[in-house]
């Protein structure tokens, strides 16, 4: 059992994806423990969708991955921001997760890390410093090809199944698999990269940008 007092966890994933790819396997431990795991996704990226594909077949996707990491279909909820254009909507994110705050009442929150280069990703990660850093412990994930730079504050130790879990969830979008960090092996190589750090199998890594002790 890892040696933490969480009870309901809320992943904040600025598109469908970040979230599973981030912390997957984070996801899939903290479930395999009895946690309640909520996930938010503000965008399903529907202008930037690859041709073949219906515009909102990443919404079908991300039910479908988060359904194999064992997320209740009703703690998924799919907000329709248009991607990229988080900065025109900062209030309204705002208040949407001030209203999750007062539903869920989390207990950590998981979100992009402050170093995260896209644009979508920073609004997702100032507004939610300040919707929950009252209430709140909050870890910021790892995206590499996003970040100038990472903070590696908290290593979550994974085990084999946590893993696989992550990769099967990532496998479930098919619209995205021409993606390299969509591929097994980058999943898998930077999980023992960061467990071998400190000494596990394999790890998730996070920025620690508010921790509540009570």
């Amino acid at each position: 059992m890892s040696q933490h007092c969480y009870k309901r966890i809320l992943v904040l994933s600025p598109h469908t994806d970040d979230g599973e790819i981030g912390a997957g396997g984070a996801i899939a431990k903290f479930i395999s423990e009895g946690v309640e795991v909520y996930y938010v996704a503000f965008s399903s990226c529907e202008d930037s969708i690859p041709v073949g594909f219906s515009k909102d077949i990443l919404k079908f996707e991300c039910k479908e991955a988060t359904r194999i990491l064992g997320i209740k279909p009703e703690n998924l909820i799919l907000f329709d921001y248009e991607v990229r254009t988080f900065p025109e909507h900062r209030q309204e994110i705002l208040d949407d997760m001030v209203k999750l705050n007062k539903r869920i009442n989390p207990d950590l929150i998981l979100i992009p890390s402050s170093n995260d280069t896209h644009q979508d990703h920073q609004v997702i990660n100032r507004e939610a410093l300040r919707a929950f850093k009252k209430t709140s412990t909050i870890w910021g994930y790892e995206h590499p090809w996003n970040n100038l730079t990472f903070t590696t504050d908290v290593f979550l130790k994974l085990d084999d199944i946590h893993i696989m879990k992550k990769v099967n969830a990532l496998e479930a979008y098919n619209s995205q698999d021409y993606r390299t960090y969509f591929d097994e092996y980058y999943i898998k190589a930077l999980s023992y990269t960061r467990g071998s750090q400190v000494d596990f199998k394999y790890a998730e890594t996070f920025e620690l940008l508010r921790l509540l002790v009570l």
